[in-house]
């Protein structure tokens, strides 16, 4: 429920921006931060949650995490302005920064290994990838027959059952040794990532602009910094140790996960609306092909994952992808649904299915019990990281291909430049795995059997 929860806030409000835009009346910018918000605090704070979540308590820390969430969700759906809605989502995502890693911890802590644990992965990483498309169709649903406003509110209800259960049913664990926290580190971290997003954003105006030039450079050096740190800091936020070449490769597919599944998805939403003249709630049943293909496909990839092991999924499932990106760059101002988007939507679910389930628990694969919390944080924040990052490069290329027009064929030139860079961060996440994902399946996946 967690997973369900922290995927499809990425995505819920989605649908409902164009609606949300006009009764706020915000510009195209402030609707880019409704969704860079969430992904960008939560992605440069897991880090950070999930060393509190070591130390602190990963029962304690995701009940917290809950309970801010749903007050962060209580407020975003009562707001009068853009600006407290870009707030209310950036609280989110700090809220989900301290529950996502004690969920994923307590995860990793349950089951440590085997059968069960296979099983357990499978159920987290299909929930991972359904989650987004979920998320789009609940939007279209609340957005049509009650208001976008619902889009938040509906987690209210949903994380009191789910605190609730929560405070019976798991039992508190923590890291022992070292509990210090890296404030310097987070700092780096929070400073960085938050530069290069914004400098990304800045360039939407231009890549003369010297602000997004400073922002950007300013960005990366502090990620270095940052990087510099971990490996001198008495109590990393990040132990280096975790980054081992198959798992760094993992964090890093999950990165183009994230791109892909938020930045070019919400993309084709707009596609679905603004040019197609579909009602959110149609757009949202539309997308629920990709769910259908995904669920349809994760249980086939888990029966055959202990046969092949994960690197042939983490190598071709992207390359399928990509090529579903590549056909949406076929749509067409006057075209249809069902033979422009439809078709798109099943491969890419296929493709991004065959990601999903290996690469969650490869990323945390052999982690010691003391960096669970760290290790699943990282997986997570590279999939948030890689979702505010790509949709700030994309809308850039949007904005540049468009110039401001809102003309129906100018619309479809700028996503068809959204969806031509999908497909090649698809295609360089598939050599990411060809090159870091090595050795056996055994090596790799270790305790599995065919039975699992």
């Amino acid at each position: 429920m967690t997973q369900l929860v922290v995927v499809l806030d990425g995505t819920i409000v989605s649908i409902s921006l164009p609606q949300a835009q006009l009764e706020l009346d915000m510009t195209d910018v402030q609707r880019q931060w409704v969704v860079t918000a969430y992904a960008l605090t939560f992605g440069s704070l897991l880090l950070l949650g999930g060393r509190i979540a070591d130390f602190w308590g990963r029962k304690r820390t995701y009940i917290l995490g809950l309970a801010g969430f749903g007050i962060a969700s209580a407020y975003g759906g009562l707001i009068h302005t853009g600006n407290e809605l870009i707030i209310a989502r950036g609280l989110q995502g700090v809220f989900a920064a301290l529950m996502a890693p004690s969920a994923l911890a307590i995860l990793t802590i349950t089951f440590p290994r085997g059968r069960e644990r296979n099983t357990a992965f499978a159920v987290f990483g299909a929930v991972a990838g359904m989650g987004a498309a979920v998320g789009l169709l609940l939007g279209g649903v609340l957005t049509e027959y009650a208001s976008w406003r619902w889009c938040l509110l509906v987690n209210v209800p949903i994380v009191i059952i789910v605190a609730l259960a929560a405070a019976y049913l798991l039992q508190e664990s923590k890291a022992e040794g070292d509990t210090k926290l890296d404030v310097l580190g987070t700092v780096l971290v929070v400073t960085g990532l938050g530069s290069v997003v914004y400098g990304f954003t800045k360039a939407e105006e231009g890549w003369d602009q010297a602000a997004a030039w400073i922002f950007l450079g300013a960005g990366v050096a502090l990620l270095v910094a940052f990087f510099g740190w971990q490996a001198r800091a008495p109590h990393p936020m990040l132990p280096l140790r975790i980054l081992n070449r198959t798992r760094s490769g993992a964090f890093l597919m999950q990165m183009v996960a994230g791109a892909t599944m938020v930045g070019a998805m919400l993309y084709l939403t707009f596609h679905m609306q603004i040019v197609l003249g579909l009602t959110p709630l149609h757009t949202g049943l539309g997308m629920v092909v990709q769910t259908v293909a995904i669920s349809a496909t994760v249980p086939v990839v888990t029966r055959l994952l202990p046969r092949f092991g994960p690197r042939p999924f983490m190598i071709i499932g992207p390359l399928i992808a990509a090529g579903a990106m590549l056909f949406l760059t076929r749509v067409t101002v006057s075209g249809s649904y069902w033979t422009e988007v439809m078709p798109s939507l099943i491969v890419n679910g296929i493709g991004m299915a065959m990601l999903f389930v290996p690469v969650q628990n490869l990323s945390l694969l052999g982690v010691d019990p003391h960096d669970a919390g760290a290790a699943s944080a990282t997986g997570n924040a590279s999939n948030q990281v890689g979702a505010s990052i790509g949709l700030a490069v994309f809308t850039t290329i949007y904005a540049e291909v468009t110039a401001g027009s809102h003309e129906p064929a100018v619309l479809v030139d700028g996503y068809h430049a959204v969806f031509r860079t999908g497909a090649i961060v698809l295609f360089i996440g598939s050599i990411i795995a060809f090159t870091m994902i090595r050795g056996t399946k055994e090596q790799l996946m270790p305790g599995m059997d065919r039975r699992s």
